[in-house]
This record gives structure tokens, sequence and C-alpha cells, in this order.
């Protein structure tokens, strides 16, 4: 062998297709569901802020986020053990259901709170039978999962962009009925188009089927895979204190802020410029493969600070928008560094448990939040709690840089490639 054959570079990575069949179904399901759940937090903080005040906000959106961190365990397991879009579509039909009572409920009169609590609960559960395998699907149907995750962030990105306003504008001049009306269609398009999205068939295993597994054996290895990553759950215990001081807070001492001062419309125009801002993060992050994404997507998590600021200083609203929008390119960015970490260094047969771990340990803190936020607010100005808020976000990107497990973290290699299987 030549000394020029010994040193000569090798060829370029081959840049894979990936629009093809499976991904742009899974990319409209995703999209259509992804509109309508935009709008909701403006329907609920609008709609149910005007019957119930603050705190009835907060035990709403407490309720749906309790039940999914109680049950996402389950969601992860059940999705491992019968198909991650099997477990979608179905739990996309039960939220056909929820949202189509609760639509029906504002649109002839004032629905009792505990039917809200209740069909809050029912779609909380939904949705932990959902993610999990949402997070998993990403490799089934994406040969590069940092582009799949990256142009599945800009859609949503344009979903908070457009829904919210949408939101804010159908809550005003047609109730918050018909909000609830759109995103139960929503679910329905979802659970259709991923209903149709066809894999390769399993693999038998050798020697025939494996032994059935306990459901408490199967946690136990999701958690042994889960814990056995230093990075991973170390991200997860400074989002448990993101959720209670940051992200749980924010939706319901927002709109009482912004409304009260600016106007129910201005708070779901402040939601759209969030979704704005995602679209550039999310754009950012399918140009550029930082070898540490997760040291990257901590600097851009930085920007998501100004959110609250601005809210708490009461900037006015150009500022308030622009704010905004610099947070939504941060917290994106972030976004797709941390998808993409999970599943390209998780295996593939354990990915929905692990998923689940993490996604219920990172929601855990923003049900406490939300459920705080009524009584913190009687408590300490608004404003104060706010602040508080920010600083956390800065704290918690401090830590960040500061675990050399998360610092380190490297971006892993491209999966070999193959036709991938679902046993649903």
């Amino acid at each position: 062998m030549s000394i020029a054959q010994t040193v000569s570079p090798s060829p370029p990575p081959v840049r894979l297709p990936l629009w093809d069949r499976r991904f742009t179904l899974y990319f409209t399901a995703r999209t259509v569901s992804l509109f309508g759940d935009a709008m909701m937090p403006v329907a609920t903080a609008l709609a149910v802020g005007a019957l119930y005040g603050i705190s009835g906000v907060g035990v709403v959106l407490g309720t749906w986020t309790g039940t999914f961190v109680v049950l996402v365990l389950f969601g992860g397991v059940l999705a491992d053990r019968f198909g991650a879009r099997r477990m979608m579509v179905g739990a996309d039909l039960a939220r056909v259901l929820t949202q189509g009572v609760l639509a029906a409920a504002f649109l002839t009169g004032r629905p009792p709170f505990w039917l809200l609590v209740a069909m809050a609960a029912l779609a909380g559960a939904a949705v932990a039978m959902f993610l999990p395998g949402a997070n998993g699907m990403v490799p089934l149907v994406a040969a590069e999962p940092q582009r799949a995750n990256a142009t599945l962030k800009v859609a949503d990105a344009l979903a908070h962009l457009l829904g919210p306003a949408l939101a804010g504008l159908l809550v005003v001049s047609a109730g918050a009925g018909a909000v609830y009306a759109i995103d139960a269609g929503s679910f329905l398009l979802s659970a259709l188009c991923l209903a149709l999205i066809r894999f390769a068939p399993a693999a038998p295993a050798p020697g025939g089927a494996p032994p059935a597994r306990s459901l408490r054996r199967e946690l136990r290895q999701g958690w042994r895979e889960f814990r056995s990553r230093t990075w991973m759950w170390a991200v997860i215990l400074i989002w448990v204190a993101y959720g209670v001081l940051l992200f749980g807070p924010l939706v319901p001492l927002s709109s009482a802020l912004i409304g009260a001062r600016l106007g129910p419309d201005a708070y779901g125009l402040a939601v759209s410029f969030l979704g704005g801002g995602t679209v550039l993060g999310g754009l950012l992050a399918l140009r550029l493969r930082p070898a540490r994404p997760l040291a990257a997507g901590a600097a851009g998590m930085a920007l998501y600070a100004v959110v609250p600021l601005c809210v708490a200083l009461d900037t006015g609203l150009p500022a308030l928008l622009a704010g905004h929008a610099l947070g939504g390119a941060g917290l994106a960015f972030w976004s797709v560094m941390w998808a993409t970490s999970v599943q390209t260094h998780t295996p593939p047969e354990v990915l929905n448990r692990v998923s689940a771990y993490e996604l219920g340990g990172s929601v855990s803190g923003i049900a406490l939040g939300q459920i705080l936020a009524g009584p913190a607010a009687a408590l300490a100005p608004p404003e104060r709690l706010l602040l508080l808020s920010a600083g956390t976000c800065l704290a918690g990107v401090a830590a960040l840089l500061a675990v050399p497990a998360i610092r380190g973290l490297r971006r892993a290699g491209p999966a070999p490639a193959q036709a991938p299987a679902d046993p649903s």
C-alpha cells in the first residue's frame, strides 16, 4: 500500500434524503397536532382565567402536567412493548374525545371547574402515552436525527408563531369552544397520518419470541439505562428546578400581567413571537453541528432568561415581543441539541423507556410550579416572582456548563443505514 493511499482523506459523509414517505407522514402528523397544541395554553390561560382566575389556570395546567408525570414511565414501557406508532394513534384518538368534550362545554355555556380538571387529567394521561414514542419514532422515520429534529422544531415554532395569535383572536371573537374544536380536529388528522406510516416487518428473535417480561423489570431496565448516563440525569435535575421556578409559573403569571397591561390579544401576540424566535433557533440548528451539542445548547438557553425578565420589567410591547423572539430562539436550539443527544446516545431497544424517564423528570417540576403559581402570587408581586424566574434560568445555564459530563458530551456519529422496523 502506498503512502498516498494511507493518508488520503476519507470521502465526505453522504447527505441522506429526509423527505421520504415515512418522514412526510410523521411530519404532517406532528405539525397539525402541534398547531392545535400551540393554541391551548393561550385558550386555557384566557378562558379558564376569566372564569376561575390565576389559581384556576394553575390547577388545570398542573393537573394536566401532574397526570403526565405520573403515567409517562408506563407510556415508555408500553411504547417499547407494543410499538410507538400504535400508542401514539391511540393517544391522539383519546385527545379527540377530551378536546371535543371541552369544545362542546364552552360552546354551550360555562363549563364547571370539575369538568375542566377531569378533561385535563385525561388529556395528560393521553400525552403520557404519546410523547415517549414521539421521541423514539424520530430515528425510525429519519436517517439523520438532528436534521429531523431541527425540521420538526421549525414546524413546532411555526405552530407557536401562528397558533397563539389565532387562539387569542378566536377566544375574543368566537369563544374558547372554537379553539378546542380545532384542537380536536388536529388530533384526528394526526392519528390518520400516523396510521398510514408503514415499517418493514420486525425480524424474529433468534429461538422464537422473547420471553415475556414484567412491567417492573422493564421499568428497572429503563431506569438503569437512564441512571448510567450522568449527563442525562444531571440535566433532568436542573430541569426540575427550571420547572418549579421558571417554566411552571411563567404562563399563569405572564398571561395575567400582560393581559392586564396590554389586553389578551397582546399575550397571544407575545407567545407568537416566542414561536417566531423558535423558527430561527430551529433553522440555526439545521445548519450548525457543534462537536459538543449540550454545551452549545446551554449557551443558547441563556437567552431564554429575557422572556420572564421583559415581562417583570414591563418593558412595553416592542421590547416584550423582541424578548420573546430571542428567548424562543435560545430554547429551540437547546431543544434540538438535547433531543438529538438522547436519541443518538441511547440504544434503540430502550429509547422509549429512557425518553419516558427524561420526560417525566423534566416535566415534574412544571406541574408543581403551575399549581403553586396562584398561592405564590398572593404572597409576592408577580413581577418579583418573574425576576426570580430569570435568575433561575441563568443559574441553570451555569450549572449545565459546570458539569463535565454535560459540557464534554460529544456529538454521536451517524447510525448505519438500515430499514427501520417497528412492532406496531
